[in-house]
Parts: C-alpha cells; sequence; structure tokens
C-alpha cells in the first residue's frame, strides 16, 4: 500500500510503499489483553503497616466471669486486637508482597503491537477513535525529515496548520475537563484527550510537538502499545517521518 509524503510546507511530493507490518491482521482482543497486562504490572505496590491494630496488651480473663472470652484492656471491659473490634487489626489489609505483575505470552504482546501499528492505517478506525482527519489526508500520514529541524512550538503548530491535522489538536484542547476524585489534589487536575502521536528517529528532535496539548512523541524503539492504543483501542491518529519509516522497514522485515 503507498501513501503520501509530506513536506514542512504540508504538500504531497512523493509516495512512499509501508512496511509488511502494516499489513498485520487486525487483532482487537489481543490489543485489549495486552494492554491490561501492561497497565496492571505498572501498579505501585502498597500496604498497611503489618502491626496496625496489634500494638495494644489484651488480657483474656478466662472462664467462669459470665462474659466472652476476648482479650480486653487492662482494667476494662472493651475489647482489642481482632479484626471486629474497634481500633482493632484489618482483616484483609493489603499487602506489598502482593504479586502485581500480569504476564502475557511475547508473541501475544508482539502481534497486538503490530496490529496496533497496522490499525493506525484504516481511516474508519482513526475516526471511530474521536480523531479529525481531513479527506485529502492518506493514513499513516508521513511526513518529510525537515520537521525534526524545527526548534519552536510555533513552527510545529503552523505545520499541523498546513497538513490539516491542527483540527484534532483543537478537539483535544476543547476536550479538558477536570478529573473527578482525589487526583486533583495530585498533581493531575486535568484530564486530556489524546491527539497526535509523532514517531521520529529520535525524541530531542520532536521536541517542539511535545508542547502541544494531546499530542505525545516517541521514537521506533520507544513506540509502545500504550501509545500506540491508549486505553486498549487502537486507531491513533499516528505522523511518521521519512527516516522512522525506514527504520521501522529495517525493525520488522
Amino acid at each position: 500500500m503507498k501513501v503520501n509524503i509530506y513536506s514542512a510546507e504540508g504538500e504531497a511530493v512523493s509516495e512512499v510503499e509501508l512496511p509488511s507490518v502494516f499489513d498485520s491482521e487486525l487483532r482487537e482482543d489481543l490489543i485489549k489483553r495486552a494492554f491490561r497486562s501492561i497497565s496492571l504490572s505498572l501498579r505501585q505496590p502498597y500496604g498497611s503497616y503489618p502491626h496496625a491494630g496489634m500494638r495494644r496488651v489484651g488480657h483474656n480473663i478466662g472462664p467462669g466471669h459470665g462474659i466472652a472470652r476476648l482479650p480486653r484492656i487492662e482494667g476494662g471491659s472493651r475489647a482489642v486486637l481482632l479484626a471486629s473490634f474497634r481500633g482493632g487489626k484489618s482483616a484483609h489489609s493489603p499487602r506489598t508482597d502482593k504479586i502485581l505483575l500480569k504476564r502475557i505470552n511475547k508473541k501475544e504482546r508482539t502481534k497486538a503491537r503490530n496490529s496496533a501499528l497496522s490499525m493506525t492505517k484504516e481511516r474508519d478506525l482513526v475516526i471511530q477513535r474521536g480523531h479529525k482527519v481531513p479527506e485529502n489526508v492518506t493514513l499513516p500520514v508521513i511526513v518529510d525529515d525537515k520537521i525534526e529541524s524545527f526548534r519552536k512550538t510555533r513552527d510545529a503548530v503552523t505545520f499541523l496548520q498546513k497538513v490539516g491535522l491542527y483540527g484534532d489538536v483543537e478537539r483535544a484542547i476543547s476536550g479538558q475537563k477536570i478529573r473527578a476524585g482525589r487526583g486533583k489534589a495530585r498533581n493531575r487536575k486535568y484530564r486530556v484527550p489524546r491527539s497526535i502521536l509523532f514517531v521520529g528517529s529520535n525524541q530531542e528532535s520532536l521536541r517542539p510537538f511535545s508542547g502541544i496539548t494531546g499530542v505525545e512523541i516517541a521514537t521506533v524503539r520507544s513506540l509502545s502499545l500504550r501509545k500506540l492504543a491508549p486505553g486498549g483501542k487502537g486507531g491513533r491518529l499516528t505522523v511518521f517521518t521519512k527516516s522512522a519509516l525506514e527504520q521501522l522497514r529495517e525493525v520488522n522485515e
């Protein structure tokens, strides 16, 4: 399958054949399975203090007193230590030694990533994710390496406007919402929709694009399923530089 190569001025200057990885089978089930495995494995272990609720002295006064034989405080009748009592231990508290890693077969994970790559060329799936794509732009979007010479964010914005992809950035800007829950107090007050993913030869050269709302950057080596299919749903609007496309061809062929 051939797609257009767009210049830094937003014009289609030539065509290129996509690598064979873009012909991979579309497997949404594998993408969801792999995404769940990766996301659950990134959890931070947490747990309560092992001796919480047990730092008391409780005495059992023995039988023959007409009361239950439970550990009680000295000189009183209040029961302590056990899970059903006030101030007692937790019955099933979280533990830091719990294994949070969710395994998945290496072949399944690789096939899920290739499937997510293949979905970036499917216009219906990209639009279904909510992205705004002009009718005359071929997917995935391949651009000239000249964009890696940009040093200002305003140059990156101008390029997106010329290609016709800035409408998707505006969608992300207008879709910002205040997060529900305690996350507002934990340095993640706003929830921002995902917009364009830029894939280049190195991340430093794409730094001006990272300052745009909703836009992410990656290299071929760092291209993960979490970036290609946020939320476990494939079809993300992706822009490859010409050199990154050749690197992808060398890695997968």
